[in-house]
């Protein structure tokens, strides 16, 4: 018989993704997710299989919880404008915060070009804030905010890489003047 867990898993989770998040996946050990999540080695893999089998619902726990804050956001009320230039000031506070930059950005280049499992979840993901943002820019094209001629889907592909693009210079040392000069021509290019 099974002996029952004397852990919360997605308390564990949550300790994995952060340490996932601090390191990235490769320098994250074993050890390391032992010490994060306060679990013995075999604990982690009874439960989980794998470190990437933890790693991929660690990642699917941070897609949830920001992505999910997207949504919420651009589904909310307000303007177009509004709720953009509100995601990235969120965005560049964020990244102007604990300097952990994002993790979906991190794993894109760290594994997806080489992890097909990790790649197709950052693929949903992707298609997940573009149909959110796609929806929002429809709006505000419906209700005279955005430009009749503008292509909804192009403008969020737009802010995808506008948002990449600021935590990618966040982490390369880029100041927060600078994040937001940039989050200002992108607003401005709607």
């Amino acid at each position: 018989m099974a002996r029952p867990r004397n852990f919360d898993e997605e308390r564990a989770v949550e300790a994995a993704m952060r340490a996932f998040w601090t390191a990235g996946y490769e320098a994250t050990s074993t050890q390391d997710l032992c010490e994060a999540t306060g679990l013995g080695r075999s604990s982690i893999y009874n439960t989980f299989k794998s470190k990437h089998d933890l790693f991929e619902r660690s990642l699917r726990r941070y897609m949830d919880l920001k992505t999910g804050g997207y949504t919420s956001l651009l589904e909310g009320p307000g303007t177009v404008r509004g709720k953009i230039t509100e995601l990235l000031r969120r965005m560049i506070d964020d990244e102007t915060g604990d300097g952990l930059g994002c993790l979906v950005v991190n794993t894109a280049v760290e594994l997806a070009p080489r992890d097909p499992e990790v790649a197709a979840l950052l693929e949903r993901d992707y298609r997940r804030r573009l149909e959110v943002l796609r929806a929002a820019f429809e709006a505000g094209r419906r209700d005279g905010e955005i430009a009749p001629d503008r292509d909804p889907v192009e403008m969020a592909h737009f802010i995808i890489a506008t948002i990449s693009g600021i935590r990618v210079a966040a982490r390369s040392g880029a100041e927060r003047a600078t994040l937001e000069a940039v989050a200002s021509a992108a607003l401005r290019a709607f």
